[in-house]
């Protein structure tokens, strides 16, 4: 089997002049009457079509794969990684989280998370993205995807509270698609908590955090739907990784998968995809806590 890579553009096509529709002629039927005749009211204003700010650093590839004899759909990549000074992550060894669904307990989950849920943000002369990250020290160090940052150029990071303040990468690890970066002039800010992710279960309740489609602040939900899946990117293959059905779109990279105790047990790195459509279809990927708090401490000690 040939993997495949193309990237998105950063703009939304827009829609065709064709009917969705084939065979049928775009004009009326033959026997259909005239129209009334033209208005002598002034045409409405031209409204300029609205494009989507350019939203997406790094290697988005997609990946054909194939089930049972047939196309099973595409994987597209998205990831993000953060570097900066050692700093240890913070964990917890709490028991296994409950099984919470109701609204109330998720708002909460959401509330206490989102302060250690940044944006990560690129440009240079050629091109300018965005990618999400996840907070490790008070300091300022950020973790996100290496393919949020390996394009180069200029990086800062959009805090939780609307600032945004300039920062640097600090390291990377592109086998693993993680990297660390380091916002400049912050102190205080809130460290996430990671939880371990040897013990996720299928079914289990999960949020995810980042900035979809450039919207920061973005939580969605869903359930832990596989674990040790494997992910072909073209130019790594990622093992291991948690599948869930919480809604992951480009923007998400690098941002947190967490369970109901508020924990970070994966970081987002990827999604199925039908065809050449970048939207979520229910099926995202995340690198497990596991493998990532292991990677975190290699690239402090470089």
């Amino acid at each position: 089997m040939t993997d495949t890579m193309t990237r998105p553009t950063d703009t939304v096509t827009p829609p065709s002049a064709e009917p969705p529709w084939s065979g049928v002629p775009s004009g009326p039927p033959p026997d259909q009457p005239p129209g009334p005749p033209p208005s002598d009211e002034p045409p409405a204003p031209h409204r300029p079509e609205r494009r989507w700010p350019r939203r997406m650093a790094g290697g988005a590839a997609i990946l054909a794969l194939m089930a049972g004899g047939g196309t099973a759909g595409g994987l597209i990549a998205d990831h993000y990684l953060t570097s900066g000074a050692a700093a240890a992550v913070t964990t917890s060894s709490a028991g296994d989280p409950a099984t919470v669904t109701g609204g109330d307990a998720l708002a909460a989950v959401a509330a206490r998370v989102s302060p250690s849920i940044v944006t990560v943000l690129i440009n240079s002369a050629n091109e300018s993205g965005l990618g999400s990250g996840v907070v490790l020290d008070a300091n300022g160090l950020i973790l996100t995807n290496h393919h949020v940052v390996s394009s180069g150029g200029t990086v800062s990071v959009r805090l939780s509270d609307g600032r945004t303040v300039p920062a640097r990468v600090v390291a990377t690890d592109p086998s693993h698609d993680l990297a660390l970066v380091q916002a400049t002039g912050v102190r205080g800010l809130t460290p996430a908590t990671f939880g371990g992710s040897d013990g996720v279960q299928v079914g289990d309740t999960v949020l995810a955090f980042g900035a979809p489609l450039g919207l920061s602040g973005t939580v969605t939900s869903g359930i832990v739907s596989a674990v040790d899946r494997e992910v072909n990117t073209g130019s790594e293959r990622l093992t291991g990784l948690l599948q869930t059905d919480a809604a992951i779109n480009q923007g998400n990279s690098g941002g947190a998968l967490v369970d109901t105790s508020g924990r970070v047990i994966g970081i987002n790195v990827a999604i199925a995809t039908a065809g050449s459509s970048a939207g979520s279809v229910g099926l995202g990927f995340a690198i497990p806590s596991s493998t990532v708090t292991g990677v975190v401490r290699q690239m402090q000690a470089q």
